[in-house]
């Protein structure tokens, strides 16, 4: 059985939710993906914004997360470290 999700765990669970809708997605529905209740999902997208590893828009009356460029080189090194631990058996 799989234990808790660290931190980066969940950070790199967003961005790749992100990543896999096209780089766009609504709130909710990133909610829902990353499995977090909306006040955790509130904290990490300040601290996503805040980092510039996503940002926020409004189009009509709709709120979207889009991730930056930045966010999407995080995504690719943390799938790297994940072959990384797979290959020697971490």
């Amino acid at each position: 059985m799989a234990g808790k999700r660290t931190r980066i765990d969940i950070i790199g669970d967003m961005l790749a939710s992100i990543l896999d809708k096209g780089g766009k997605i609504k709130p909710t529905h990133l909610m829902y993906k990353s499995n977090l209740a909306h006040s955790q999902m509130v904290g990490y997208l300040n601290e996503l914004v805040e980092k510039s590893l996503i940002r926020k828009v409004k189009k009509d009356k709709n709120e979207y997360i889009i991730i930056t460029d930045k966010g999407c080189e995080l995504v690719q090194k943390l799938r790297e470290i994940k072959e990384f631990e797979h290959a020697f058996g971490l």
